[in-house]
């Protein structure tokens, strides 16, 4: 009898495994409540062992000289693994197919929970990923390994103070298989935008055929085919599918009676900043946490159309302490320079508006 045996006991009724030993005769032997129970060695039998010779029977002399001691066995774990089962491939995982999610580690304090983050490789291929943020502009890597076929792999566990950092993410990778032919896939490279709002929003995260908790999943690579950023520019998208050029849409533009070209005034852009607008709930969030979300709302509107000269942008904050205000006039100063702001019109927006016109 030794410690990790499994064993019953012959004068009443239960068992667990043995634990230690107290002298010659006495067991001790841990139940499944995790409490260790004294019991005379003659009072329990062996009912499993990891030993694993058990039941071989020795049938060579023993030819050991009698004052040698016998060599110490291995422990189990101690004991090398000699198999590892082939990745099983399944019916349509010929495409690359690879998924970034991002899972809250307690979703009912979606305020102050962590996030664990994993890649899910969902094709028969071996995947080498590569998975990095940007840093101004450079990169810096998070995690580089090989994904087998149809499994997914812990990246990271990050918290909301990291969240600006990751805005602009990374994925690059490279495909094959082991042993056998394979169709080539070339080597991809695929950024993403990451919104960080998303993260404060319990209606975000929702279980899917890869995670039974409530997940946030993007695309990567969908059937073999790398997925672009879902912030991309809808002008510039239309033109390189297209192929018109900004000259050619001046040429075409329409003329008034006196021949000449006629200036369309960019349309008001409304922000609504207010925290039940951005916010399913501000249950268990600081007033601090509330305008870090408002202030990235912000940054996210102005760095979309900081481009667009002349675009008006009327951002809703309500009087409030002027806390908000302040922030945003403060944030026009140091980040955008060129642009102008002015209280919006009070007919329309009261006392808690802000006009930002880009310059």
């Amino acid at each position: 009898m030794k410690i990790g045996d499994k064993v019953r006991f012959l004068s009443e009724v239960g068992g667990g495994i043995v634990s230690g030993f107290q002298g010659k005769d006495i067991v001790l032997v841990e139940d499944e409540d995790g409490f260790e129970i004294p019991m005379l060695k003659k009072d329990v039998v062996i009912i499993d062992c990891d030993d694993y010779d058990i039941g071989k029977v020795n049938t060579r002399p023993n030819t050991k000289p009698a004052n040698k001691e016998p060599e110490k066995e291995p422990e189990p774990c101690e004991k090398p693994i000699t198999f590892k089962a082939k990745p099983i491939e399944r019916k349509g995982g010929e495409k690359l197919n690879l998924y970034l999610s991002f899972v809250p580690v307690n979703i009912k304090e979606i305020s102050n929970t962590t996030f664990e983050t994993y890649l899910v490789n969902d094709s028969n291929y071996y995947i080498q990923v590569l998975y990095l943020s940007a840093e101004g502009n450079n990169w810096h890597p998070h995690f580089n390994a090989v994904i087998e076929p149809n499994c997914k792999e812990f990246v990271e566990e990050f918290d909301r103070s990291q969240l600006n950092s990751m805005e602009r993410l990374c994925i690059q990778t490279i495909a094959w298989k082991q042993d056998k032919p394979f169709a080539l896939k070339p080597a991809l490279s695929t950024e993403i935008r990451l919104d960080g709002t998303k993260f404060y929003k319990l209606h975000t995260f929702h279980p899917n055929e890869f995670f039974t908790d409530p997940n946030l999943t993007i695309p990567v690579i969908q059937d073999d085919q790398p997925k672009r950023s879902v912030f991309a520019d809808a002008e510039l998208l239309k033109e390189a599918l297209t192929g018109t050029r900004a000259s050619q849409k001046q040429e075409l533009a329409p003329h008034n009676m006196n021949g000449q070209k006629k200036q369309e005034r960019p349309k008001i852009i409304e922000i609504d900043l207010h925290s039940s607008e951005l916010l399913e709930t501000t249950s268990g969030l600081s007033n601090s946490d509330i305008l870090k979300v408002q202030m990235d709302e912000f940054r996210k509107v102005m760095d979309e159309n900081i481009k667009h000269k002349g675009q008006k942008i009327v951002f809703i904050h309500g009087k409030g302490d002027g806390i908000l205000r302040k922030n945003l006039l403060q944030e026009l100063k140091y980040r955008y320079k060129g642009c102008t702001a002015q209280d919006a019109s009070f007919r329309e927006y009261g006392f808690g508006a802000t006009l930002i016109k880009i310059g």
